[in-house]
């Protein structure tokens, strides 16, 4: 008996996975589910987007898998038969059991009922197996000293991200489902005292136009070095903060956060930038200082002033803020500044760049503001210099 349980899964793969303990699998409902799948040629359509060959823990079964979405590619009939002579074609019959071991399948099942409970219950096993593996990966690069520890946390984290991403899939929603949820924006809109769908910016025009920044939305504020591009959204993060008491964080790239709060400092109490660098207040203005000051203390205001910043770990740190703070806009100073470990082209580098930040906007359902640089070529343009994307470097 324990000879045959070893044809079917390999010594090897579970001393070196799994450290000779049971990984999370079960044969029966992988057997009833290639049994289903062989029943009925639609079955697969409705079960493709969660099942891969690796969802099988079975070597074996992961053949026979395979061979049905060959099948399925090729628009060719799914039953008996068509995965036998597949499974002859590419000289694997005999791996797997013979035809004997096809039929036997479709005899455990009479129907396709049930499929996509039975395919979802099959890539939880799957998803935790990878979680096995993936941690092991974890726990063996911990061992090892010469590692830096900031890169063993992006690892962990990208490896975990990549398990939830490959596995966990969105399916489309019918219209019905996205008409409710629409009409009910459309309810609490209305009941919003500012009138605003979105997030107000606290500048009024702007918000007249845009409706306050939208979940999801990525903006890009685009214009040449001290044009006022930092100082802007300062302006708009403080009427955010407290103003409207809404949760925020900046990511600053290119100064530190005391620079930061010092510019906040003084837009909040009107004194002059100098007279902060020399120490040369008076007794008034000290008093300000203290009063306004606190005024911004009690903001929910978070800002984050690490150098270089990965856009991994700005993804990780965008998901923790959230999470722990509740923060409902994220801005950005500034995404040139942002980096990859990808070995690419800046032009590239920077092109994944602006596809995460929106791929996290969206996974979080939040606006984030980043700031950017235009090109010299907006200067030496002779007539209009009105700017254009173009010009976005």
């Amino acid at each position: 008996m324990a000879k045959q349980e070893y044809k079917k899964f390999p010594p090897k793969k579970l001393e070196l996975d799994y450290a000779g303990k049971i990984p999370p699998y079960s044969e029966e409902l992988e057997d009833t589910v290639l049994g289903q799948l062989m029943l009925e040629d639609e079955a697969i359509t409705k079960v493709y987007e969660i099942l891969n060959p690796e969802t099988f823990f079975s070597n074996k079964n992961q053949k026979i898998y395979t061979v049905i979405q060959q099948l399925s590619t090729k628009s060719e009939p799914i039953n008996i038969l068509t995965v036998v002579e597949e499974l002859r074609k590419c000289e694997q019959l005999d791996e797997i059991g013979g035809a004997f071991h096809i039929a036997q399948l479709t005899q455990k099942v009479s129907s396709a009922a049930h499929l996509e409970h039975h395919c979802k219950l099959l890539s939880q096993k799957y998803i935790q197996r990878e979680l096995i593996r993936v941690s092991a990966q974890i726990q063996e690069k911990a061992f090892d000293q010469s590692i830096d520890v900031a890169d063993l946390i992006d690892f962990s984290e990208k490896e975990i991200f990549k398990v939830a991403e490959g596995n966990i899939k969105k399916a489309a929603a019918p219209i019905s489902v996205v008409l409710e949820k629409a009409i009910e924006n459309i309810k609490l809109a209305q009941l919003n005292k500012n009138k605003y769908s979105g997030e107000p910016s606290g500048f009024s025009e702007l918000d007249a136009i845009t409706s306050g920044w939208q979940k999801s939305n990525m903006i890009v504020i685009a214009a040449r070095p001290a044009m006022g591009k930092t100082a802007f959204i300062l302006s708009m993060l403080r009427n955010m903060a407290v103003e409207y008491k809404l949760p925020v964080a900046m990511f600053s790239l290119e100064m530190s956060n005391e620079q930061l709060v010092n510019r906040l400092i003084v837009g909040e109490t009107e004194i002059e930038h100098l007279k902060f660098k020399s120490g040369q207040l008076s007794e008034q203005d000290w008093k300000l200082l203290y009063e306004k000051t606190k005024i911004l203390s009690e903001a929910p205001i978070y800002i984050d002033d690490t150098p270089a910043l990965d856009i991994f770990e700005f993804r990780a740190k965008c998901r923790r803020l959230v999470d722990k703070h509740q923060v409902k806009c994220v801005f950005v100073d500034y995404l040139q500044l942002m980096t990859t470990r990808s070995p690419a082209s800046r032009e590239q580098e920077v092109s994944l760049i602006s596809r995460q930040i929106k791929a996290v906007a969206m996974e979080l359902e939040i606006p984030i503001i980043a700031l950017s640089q235009l090109n010299r070529s907006v200067e030496t343009r002779t007539g209009n210099k009105r700017p254009q994307l173009s010009d976005l470097r």
